[in-house]
């Protein structure tokens, strides 16, 4: 789960040409003075798209990891009577499968991304630009949340053609699921870079909620087969809500009560972590 920083030149290099280390430097279209909001995040997507492409961990971690993770997870369901949870062994696997897209393509990714650019120094230069804060954040956070929409798609087409599931049920409640996971997991690898002094690190401070979400969220082990007081305490964790919706996507199993739940537990989290983005997140490096 290493994300390796890229080389400190390459870095500074391409994501400097986003937005400039100064208004008064030449930028790329798109980042310079008088560009609108889109343009602007655009550049920064390109740039950050480019340090992923040539960070060889990084990608390995983003591509090759979730699918790894799912041939473990074939192993820990096979054991399972899943008939109780309303869910075959097939769609277990696909909400299982999105989940760890999630967790490994956004917020570990986005942790080691957002501490490199720190350490390098290459946030502190966004800020002397044009670009806000905000832009700068989502700016990084858009290559990570457009890989994690498109190997999403990916499993669960695999799960229909390979694994012989039946398609999403209710694909509505399964875009919310993407669509909240990312801006969750965005929020919240924002909130443990403030935690993690090296990209190195990184790879430690990002387990705690790796190991809970797969333990507790429904990733490894769904929720309905747990003890009802257990489940009750993860029906709190960042996760839950994401995957209950990922989960009612994929199967159609889901009351009105547990989407009720997941409904306000995804937004809570995003509030969360956003506070803490505003009030803990250094754009310097730690000394």
């Amino acid at each position: 789960m290493n994300t390796n920083t890229t080389h400190t030149n390459t870095a500074r290099t391409e994501t400097a040409g986003a937005s400039g280390p100064s208004r008064a430097t030449a930028a790329p279209a798109g980042a310079g003075a008088g560009t609108t909001a889109a343009g602007r995040l655009g550049a920064l997507g390109r740039a950050e798209l480019t340090l992923l492409v040539r960070n060889r961990t990084a990608l390995f971690v983003a591509l090759l990891m979730p699918v790894a993770m799912v041939g473990a997870l074939r192993g820990t369901l096979g054991g399972m009577d899943l008939a109780g949870a309303g869910l075959s062994i097939e769609e277990a696997l696909v909400t299982g499968g999105v989940g760890m897209v999630l967790i490994l393509v956004v917020y570990l990714n986005l942790t080691s991304a957002f501490v490199a650019r720190r350490e390098e120094l290459v946030l502190k230069r966004l800020r002397t630009g044009e670009v806000s804060d905000t832009e700068i954040l989502a700016g990084t956070a858009l290559p990570a949340a457009a890989l994690a929409l498109a190997q999403s798609v990916l499993v669960v087409v695999a799960g229909v053609a390979i694994l012989g599931a039946d398609g999403p049920r209710r694909p509505e409640l399964l875009a919310a699921g993407l669509l909240l996971g990312t801006v969750v997991m965005t929020a919240l690898a924002a909130a443990t870079s403030a935690i993690t002094r090296t990209v190195e690190s990184a790879q430690i401070t990002t387990l705690p909620l790796f190991m809970v979400s797969a333990g507790g969220s429904g990733l490894f082990i769904p929720l309905d087969v747990l003890p009802d007081r257990v489940a009750s305490v993860c029906e709190l964790l960042p996760m839950t809500g994401v995957m209950r919706l990922v989960e009612a996507g994929v199967s159609g199993g889901a009351d009105a009560g547990q989407l009720t739940g997941a409904a306000l537990n995804a937004p809570a989290w995003t509030v969360i972590s956003v506070f803490a983005v505003r009030r803990w997140f250094r754009w310097e490096p730690r000394r």
